[in-house]
């Protein structure tokens, strides 16, 4: 049996969670949600890195689908919701394939059936509106993960990608932790700065995770893991989900990435786009200034470092397919999961630890918070607490 063959076949038993997937906001971008013209029970290569085939080609047992809205767009909590009923849609169109999942054992409960477990994560904290009934109405409508921030800062949390403001969490951050634990919510932690990462494990009572975060001492960029924040995973129970976006985990992609975003800003459009004329303009770019190429190796090597500080029990995969313009030669869409089992088994992973990183690790952390909250609920009841109160 070749790995690619052996990793095929743990894949059977032990599916990728795979922690983000933004094809809702590309469903919305591309399409206005028109799921007739992206139906993704047929092959949407030209347009997407997701459909259901190719999710079932790489192995995919369960899938976080960000609701995601930038930053920088008024009416955030209105698109959020949006997003919600994006995925509500999907999972209500092919239920043959997809299973809504609420829990660990909705998670096992699609495993066993053969489907697809569907979760969703929203992608930074603005969508509240510095609202903790905000974030209560989020978790009762599904959301079982929040990223602190996204690529900017928020009035109550730093971004890794904006320059520091509250140096780390205010105290109406750390009462949002809280209340995520409260709920049940999972706390992310990727993109926040590496102050906010260290504020969230000070303040969280329960495990937390990065949905789509490499190495930093592998690649030194500002979205990464530092070594010392992966050492604290095994006492807080959390999970590493790492990425496979280039600009995060190839140092030699950061300045490419950076001269190809200007390129795109001085034609008018947002370096994050990947619309089809985004990404014209990135091709004819790369014509004349070769992309440095990621591999599933590069990916890999990220993986055997995060292994050795954090421990085998704190990684996962959150790939950030539709959320990012490239990808890895190897994992170029949702089918290239074996590709990168295949690799580790190649350089001596055993099917124990692959089971961990690619099913169980994730599963558990989300039963962990499940029980965390089930505690918290029987002492304390919701909390009130607004900005202005907390931060003045």
């Amino acid at each position: 049996m070749t790995s690619l063959e052996e990793a095929r076949a743990l894949l059977r038993e032990f599916p990728v969670v795979d922690g983000h997937n933004d094809l809702p906001w590309a469903l919305r971008e591309q399409v206005a949600y028109d799921l007739d013209a992206r139906s993704i029970d047929t092959d949407q290569s030209a347009y997407l890195h997701t459909d259901l085939a190719r999710l079932r080609a790489g192995g995919v047992g369960a899938q976080y689908w960000s609701v995601y809205v930038p930053s920088d767009q008024p009416g955030a909590a209105t698109a959020t919701l949006e997003q919600i009923d994006c995925v509500r849609q999907l999972i209500d169109r092919y239920p043959a394939e997809l299973r809504s999942a609420l829990t660990a054992a909705d998670m096992e409960a699609a495993r066993a059936e053969g489907r697809i477990a569907s979760l969703m994560g929203a992608e930074g904290g603005h969508s509240i509106d510095d609202s903790l009934a905000v974030l209560r109405s989020l978790y009762a409508l599904g959301v079982r993960y929040m990223t602190l921030t996204h690529n900017d800062n928020n009035a109550w949390a730093d971004s890794a990608t904006d320059e520091p403001n509250v140096g780390g969490l205010s105290a109406f951050g750390r009462e949002v932790v809280r209340e995520m634990n409260r709920e049940g919510m999972l706390v992310d932690l990727s993109h926040v700065a590496a102050t906010t990462m260290r504020d969230a494990l000070d303040t969280t009572a329960a495990p937390v995770i990065f949905s789509h975060s490499s190495a930093r001492a592998v690649c030194d960029h500002p979205r990464n893991i530092p070594d010392d924040v992966l050492e604290r995973l095994p006492a807080n129970g959390g999970v590493a989900m790492v990425t496979f976006v280039p600009k995060f985990i190839l140092q030699a992609a950061v300045d490419w990435t950076a001269a190809a975003g200007a390129n795109l800003r001085a034609h008018g459009l947002h370096p994050l786009d990947t619309t089809p004329e985004a990404m014209k303009l990135h091709h004819a770019f790369e014509e004349t200034n070769p992309r440095p190429i990621a591999t599933v190796s590069t990916v890999a090597d990220h993986l055997d470092h995060m292994r050795e500080v954090a421990g085998i029990d704190h990684l996962g995969i959150g790939g950030d397919y539709d959320g990012t313009a490239f990808t890895p030669d190897g994992l170029n869409d949702v089918s290239g999961y074996p590709n990168l089992i295949a690799e580790l088994l190649d350089r001596g992973w055993s099917r124990a630890d692959l089971a961990k990183l690619t099913w169980q690790n994730s599963v558990r952390v989300l039963g962990a918070a499940e029980d965390v909250a089930r505690d918290l609920q029987s002492t304390r009841g919701p909390s009130n607490a607004t900005l202005g109160s907390l931060d003045g």
